[in-house]
């Protein structure tokens, strides 16, 4: 009974910072909406910026399980963001995304807030890590990306477009379109003959070695 008296209350929590919003979400409301009296919520968690911390990591937990077996079976980047914009689509409909942008907001003047929401985010970001791992592991590009610096930035590339998309829906898909482009660049490097790619690394190295020197110097 108790472990089910928690899971109602994380849920609760979660499904009145989505209706409410993060300044209306008290014991009382997360109490309301789980059906329990709001004394549980001090019993269980010790405290409502505790029991938001558990949800939202419960939260991160439950939804990534459901793609977990999906990135599983990804081979391409290109496969990767059609996971994506399938994700994307799911989370929005689902008001996770309502849930998300408040946990943040709320994270910025709610310290006990922060590791909570970023240790939501960092369950997503060793997923696609593990995924671009994978399909970056045989590219001519593989020697030169960060790879962990990559995921991060296609986890805060999503999370951005999703509160993007609710003020400007066609930018949010442009900037979606955008990313399969670059997939689509892959592709070709990929489709390279050993010659090409042998050259390709090569002005990667240039690149990248002139960007560990600080860039050219002026006027060189």
């Amino acid at each position: 009974m108790s472990a089910d008296t928690r899971t109602k209350l994380l849920e609760g929590a979660l499904r009145t910072v989505a209706e409410q919003g993060i300044a209306k979400t008290s014991a009382r409301t997360i109490a309301a909406a789980a059906g329990v009296n709001q004394a549980l919520v001090f019993y269980h968690f010790g405290s409502v910026d505790e029991l938001l911390a558990a949800a939202c990591r419960y939260g991160a937990e439950q939804r990534l399980a459901g793609y977990r077996e999906g990135l599983a079976r990804v081979d391409t980047l290109a496969e990767l963001l059609e996971l994506g914009r399938h994700l994307h689509t799911e989370q929005r409909a689902g008001g996770h995304v309502a849930v998300l942008a408040q946990l943040l907001a709320g994270a910025q003047t709610q310290p006990r807030l922060a590791p909570a929401t970023a240790a939501g985010l960092t369950l997503w970001i060793d997923e696609i890590e593990k995924v671009l791992a994978r399909v970056l592991a045989d590219t001519p590009i593989t020697a030169f990306v960060d790879v962990p610096g990559l995921s991060r930035a296609l986890a805060a590339s999503f999370v951005g477009l999703e509160l993007y998309e609710g003020v400007d829906q066609e930018g949010a898909l442009a900037a979606l379109d955008a990313l399969e482009q670059l997939s689509g660049l892959l592709g070709v490097l990929e489709d390279l003959g050993p010659v090409a790619q042998r050259a390709v690394r090569a002005r990667l190295r240039r690149s990248a070695g002139r960007r560990g020197q600080g860039g050219p110097r002026a006027g060189a």
